[in-house]
């Protein structure tokens, strides 16, 4: 507003010296000295002003400096003012004292022709235009009302709506000046928005006009363009980029093609453009108006990420092989394939070949355990990794070869298999595991068990495959590790039959249909019975007596184990409260107990029902259990044994006999497994190994029980050359149900024989303890 007034200096100027040359003329005519001297401040009025425009040109302005553009204003006010003053002056002068027709003419002419100027220079700024219009038109009414002539006077009245209007007409000048500045200043802060909304936008956007040519870029979209085609393709046709790109191939064809069609077909949508070195670009297609808009969006990372989670849906993240959901996947779509193959099953029967053969192994690692206890998890992992590698290796890209989970891996081929390549397939993953580990430093050696199915008929699916394959791997594993065994039929009679007692087996547990017998543990000294082991039977209907040797791995692996423990420990704390109280009562938790069950809650609710003091309560642990769940065994134990519970070490000498369990765990009884004790008449080295085992257990100051002593002979080469302190066997007693042990309890503490003469029971022929 306030430039508006420094504006057009030249003009200015020449109309001051103008209006000065006139009142000059007016001079001369009426030799009036005053309109001289008003003539001369014409000429000093101007130079002033002149002066002042220069100095305002010269002068850098800011156009948010309020004080500067009001000092501006009122200098401004003051030349502007000094002029129209002047020409009020000289106006009313010549009315009221010259009163000629040349000096009237002159000064009114002159006037009115700047009061013109005057309101179409200074509209923008009311209060500057305003003071000119008064200092002019006041003065010129005054001379114009007074100068004694009617009409003249006349006149003036008819000028004073001439001097309303300018008022008027400046005010809609300057309000039409207002609006466009205002719309210049929203344009222009519309267009500074949109600049930076366009340079700060994550995604390259670019807009084509209805002939398809580039409009508008931003900065990404630019550098997307480059990575097309270089060069400034802003004004070109994006259909030119797009071809000129397919030609390069930094687009393949069919997507520049599909990109283009997108744009034309004016609907709008989505298309995937891969670019070079493993970029991903998406591109979203707006249409509205004939105007297209494209959103340029690097989703690189996006594209890995959805690799990624694929990949981890669908393969082992350690390993690398197929996982167990994606091997189905490919199983299942093979056999779906095999069942609407229409060739005879049977095809090739003659050369062992059959064309759809398929044929499943599941490998397992022996003894993985103890590599991850005794090494450390990061030396199980690289096992794990070298024995997919090995796998792999060994059998080729023929195979299907994926990790189940765990230490277990299963292959599957189909096609061209033949009988023969379920040994020679094994024998190529047995040779593989032949050479030694050498892993962080460690050497050792890593053996597998296979078990192998096949597959000829078409109904067969992969859970009825991988069942067959599972016992085939069980009897592997049964009969010593490291080899394989291919699944017949006799297996599947076993598997039906252990199915059975699966089913029977949690049907008897929920009615309570197992049985407790207790079998007699004999202090060597006093011979008089100190404790009982309670021990679980189960007598089925149909089929007799199940050994727990059976039933108790079948409850482990269908999760009731836990179950028939807590039932144990309930039942068995009750009956020792029937007998004296020098006798306690023993347990045995299994390694599901610790994994599955809280065994401290299970024993608190046997010792509060029961009523039985913790002390003669002893819980059986083997070595296999603490290898399986160390960690939790470890801390659950640790938290019995503080409240007086013994704990015992099962079967020691049948597992690694690792001496950091005698060293980390409370236990406070060694039960050495009857393994030492069955040739100690015959071999003499068998009796010095018994002798230096208990000798360990009693220098860390643990009872020690010789387990399975069945003759005299071995009892009495026991209390001589042993410090074992305690006898379990058939020599003082079977498993009793509870009546009768109670009684083989009050008789032998009533007859307390010597060392010499045993208390000895009758020896059943089946020497299998449970």
């Amino acid at each position: 507003m306030i430039r508006s007034l420094y504006t057009d200096r030249r003009s200015q100027a020449l109309g001051a010296y103008g209006s000065a040359a006139a009142v000059a003329l007016t001079w001369l005519e009426s030799q009036s000295v005053v309109l001289l001297l008003i003539a001369m401040a014409f000429v000093v009025v101007g130079i002033g002003r002149n002066i002042d425009m220069i100095m305002f040109e010269r002068e850098e302005h800011d156009e948010t400096d309020v004080v500067s553009a009001a000092r501006w204003e009122k200098r401004a006010m003051i030349g502007s003012g000094a002029i129209a003053l002047l020409y009020g002056t000289w106006t009313a002068y010549s009315f009221l004292v010259v009163n000629t027709f040349f000096a009237e003419l002159a000064s009114l002419g002159v006037s009115m022709a700047v009061l013109v100027g005057v309101t179409a220079r200074n509209f923008a700024v009311e209060r500057v235009m305003m003071t000119q219009v008064m200092l002019i038109c006041i003065p010129t009414w005054i001379g114009m009302i007074l100068d004694g002539h009617f009409f003249t006077a006349l006149l003036s009245f008819i000028f004073l709506p001439y001097f309303a209007s300018l008022r008027r007409l400046a005010a809609n000048v300057r309000g039409i000046l207002l609006r466009a500045v205002r719309g210049r200043v929203e344009a222009s802060r519309l267009a500074a928005e949109l600049d930076a909304a366009l340079e700060t936008m994550q995604h390259g956007i670019c807009m084509l006009d209805e002939q398809g040519v580039i409009a508008v870029t931003n900065d990404r979209a630019e550098l997307v363009f480059s990575r097309f085609v270089p060069g400034n393709w802003g004004g070109r046709p994006f259909s030119a980029m797009m071809s000129a790109a397919a030609e390069r191939g930094t687009i393949p064809a069919r997507s520049a093609q599909q990109l283009q069609e997108t744009v034309e077909d004016g609907t709008g949508g989505k298309v995937l453009l891969r670019l070079d070195e493993g970029q991903f670009c998406e591109v979203t297609v707006s249409s509205r108006q004939d105007k297209t808009v494209l959103l340029f969006e690097d989703i690189t990372e996006r594209v890995k990420a959805e690799e990624r989670i694929n990949y981890m849906a669908h393969y082992d993240t350690l390993t690398g092989l197929p996982n167990r959901a994606y091997f189905t996947e490919q199983v299942d779509a093979d056999l779906e394939r095999r069942r609407h193959n229409r060739r005879p099953a049977n095809k090739g029967a003659r050369t062992g070949k059959h064309s759809d053969m398929a044929m499943l192994m599941i490998v397992d690692i022996d003894d993985f355990k103890h590599v991850n206890d005794t090494m450390g998890h990061l030396i199980g992992d690289r096992v794990l990794i070298e024995t997919s590698e090995r796998l792999t290796r060994a059998l080729g890209r023929d195979s299907l070869v994926a990790r189940l989970g765990g230490d277990e891996y299963v292959i599957y081929r189909s096609g061209g298999v033949s009988t023969a390549d379920t040994t020679t397939d094994a024998e190529a993953i047995l040779n593989a595991f032949s050479g030694p580990f050498e892993v962080a430093g460690e050497v050792f050696a890593v053996n597998v068990s296979i078990g192998i199915v096949t597959a000829v008929e078409r109904a067969d699916d992969l859970d009825a495959l991988m069942t067959k394959a599972d016992l085939a791997l069980y009897k592997a594993k049964a009969f010593g590790k490291g080899q394989a065994q291919v699944f017949h039929d006799e297996m599947d009679t076993d598997y039906r039959y252990r199915q059975r007692l699966k089913a029977d087996l949690k049907a008897t547990v929920a009615a309570g249909g197992l049985t407790l017998v207790y079998q007699p543990i004999v202090d060597l000294k006093s011979r008089r019975v100190v404790s009982c082991e309670a021990l679980a039977r189960w007598q089925h209907p149909e089929l007799g007596s199940i050994p727990p040797s059976l039933f108790i791995p079948i409850a482990e692996e269908t999760g009731i184990i836990s179950d028939i423990s807590r039932w144990v420990l309930k039942s068995a704390t009750a009956e020792c409260r029937n007998w004296p109280e020098e006798v306690s009562i023993s347990v045995n938790i299994s390694a599901r107990d610790f994994r599955n069950d809280d065994v401290a809650a299970m024993v608190r609710e046997a010792l509060a029902s029961s009523g039985l003091a913790p002390q003669r309560l002893e819980i059986e642990v083997t070595e296999t259990a603490l290898l399986e769940e160390k960690a939790t065994a470890t801390k659950i134990l640790s938290k019995l044994a503080k409240q007086g519970i013994g704990i015992a070490l099962d079967d020691f000498g049948t597992g690694y006999s690792s001496l950091s369990y005698l060293q980390a765990l409370p236990f406070t009884k060694l039960k050495i497994d009857r393994s030492f004790v069955m040739d100690i008449v015959e071999n003499p080295r068998a009796l010095k190994l018994l002798s230096n085992v208990a000798q360990l257990g009693k220098d860390i100051n643990l009872t020690v029980t010789a387990e399975g002593v069945e003759t005299e002979d071995q009892l009495n080469l026991i209390a001589e050359h042993s410090k074992v302190d305690q006898i379990q066997g058939y020599l003082f007693g079977v498993p009793l149900p509870r009546r009768d042990v109670a009684e083989l309890i009050a008789r032998m503490a009533a007859r307390s024989p010597l060392p010499s003469e045993p208390e000895v029971l009758t020896v059943v022929p089946n020497r299998k303890r449970g």
